[in-house]
């Protein structure tokens, strides 16, 4: 038996040239077995068989890409719609920078970028998540959290990754993850042309007059609200996000009304200020109601009459368009008090013209024993509502259903981010 022996730090030449070929040999015929830590280290764990055929025509389909991690996994699970295409280790927030779960959109890519936070460390294909420093992006994947809250991702899947998506892309993350599942419900929305342009109020006449003035100054608090804004048309995703009603919301709206019925509420601002209130008194009094100037529940149903509307609603719909917000309107939840979930519906690919569009779904907040079903069934559009956003629906839009806030990363910039921890 030849042995191979070390001399000075390096093999015997020709012990070692035998040694080498003989472990070539053996792999080429499959007789060398690798721990299987080893072997799985740098794995992408690409799809086989029919599941790789299918995967592969699904990167061709039309239907959106949708990402979801999973931090118990330590795992990213890529979608065409709802076929699996790709899947691959991941790293995350080690303990005490925990990667937030929730649900996420891309909002910006850089091939080569650097960390402001961490000493300029490079972070290659990255793929933001949010503003305040949650990424993804290639970096070292030990099998175990390691980052300071970022997700990375091995070099060849992080550079296929970045190929593949756009900015605005979903990123689901979770504790354990989901799979995404085609819903059919009648509160999802279906593409249709209108007959009528829905009346709207534009930037210009807004802005001429001091009363409504106020509609369309930023709020960091919360995004405007007027019900009919004017829609620029456009082919991409919508970005919709039903939720309950906020104080301020709910103030605004009644403004609006206030001000459509010659009441001269002030600015549309959602602040219950003094005009406001002198407002309110002067319709309590045409009303024959106590007039004390509090936006009772009995003030609002009879303000709402009083100009042909539903209401008052206790949840609210915004829609955003490339990062920017395009509409805002009032809709019903039934049990209002009672928690919902939050749970993602995502329209899948359907052409110009289409009347019905199929949507895939799942919930992104695992504490929440409710199911998207039973999320939908809570919802109840009104007609002129939902007609407006069908008339301009599109591909890839998604629908976010959530009882939670949204407001801390959904500023400038962002589609709505809704974090579940």
């Amino acid at each position: 038996m030849v042995r191979a022996r070390k001399m000075d730090g390096r093999f015997n030449g020709d012990a070692g040239r035998f040694l080498i070929g003989a472990l070539a040999a053996a792999t080429a015929l499959g007789l060398l077995v690798l721990p299987a830590e080893a072997s799985e280290k740098g794995k992408l764990h690409p799809l086989a068989g029919e599941a790789s055929k299918i995967a592969e025509d699904a990167s061709y389909s039309d239907d959106p890409l949708q990402m979801v991690v999973s931090l118990a996994n330590q795992r990213v699970d890529v979608y065409r719609g709802t076929t699996l295409i790709e899947s691959s280790r991941i790293s995350s927030g080690k303990s005490g920078y925990s990667t937030p779960t929730g649900i996420f959109s891309i909002l910006e890519k850089r091939r080569r970028h650097y960390s402001n936070l961490y000493d300029d460390a490079p972070m290659p294909y990255m793929q933001r998540l949010t503003w305040s420093g949650v990424a993804l992006h290639q970096g070292y994947v030990p099998n175990y959290p390691a980052s300071h809250g970022c997700v990375r991702m091995p070099h060849d899947f992080a550079r296929r990754l970045f190929g593949m998506t756009e900015r605005g892309t979903h990123v689901l993350v979770m504790r354990e993850g989901a799979v995404p599942q085609e819903i059919v419900h009648g509160s999802l929305l279906q593409p249709f042309v209108a007959e009528a342009t829905v009346a709207s109020l534009d930037a210009d006449t807004i802005e001429s007059d001091p009363a409504l003035r106020g509609a369309i100054e930023s709020d960091a608090v919360e995004p405007p609200a007027l019900p009919e804004k004017t829609v620029q048309y456009s082919d991409k995703p919508l970005r919709i996000l039903i939720t309950r009603t906020s104080e301020r919301a709910r103030i605004r709206d009644m403004q609006r009304i206030l001000y459509q019925l010659g009441y001269a509420p002030g600015p549309v601002d959602g602040v219950l200020g003094r005009k406001t209130r002198a407002a309110i008194m002067t319709f309590q009094e045409g009303e024959d109601l106590p007039v004390t100037g509090v936006a009772s529940d009995l003030v609002l149903k009879r303000l709402y009459s009083a100009a042909g509307e539903e209401g008052p609603a206790n949840g609210r719909v915004y829609v955003r368009q490339k990062f920017r917000e395009i509409y805002s309107a009032p809709v019903h939840l039934k049990a209002p008090d009672e928690a919902i979930g939050t749970h993602i519906f995502t329209a899948l690919g359907f052409a110009g013209g289409a009347r019905e569009v199929r949507w895939m779904g799942m919930s992104a907040d695992e504490r929440s024993s409710i199911s998207p079903i039973e999320a939908l069934d809570r919802v109840e559009w009104p007609e002129k509502v939902r007609a407006h956003i069908e008339e301009r629906l599109t591909p890839g839009s998604s629908l976010i259903v959530t009882d939670r806030g949204f407001q801390r990363h959904s500023g400038l910039g962002t589609d709505f981010i809704v974090t579940t921890r």
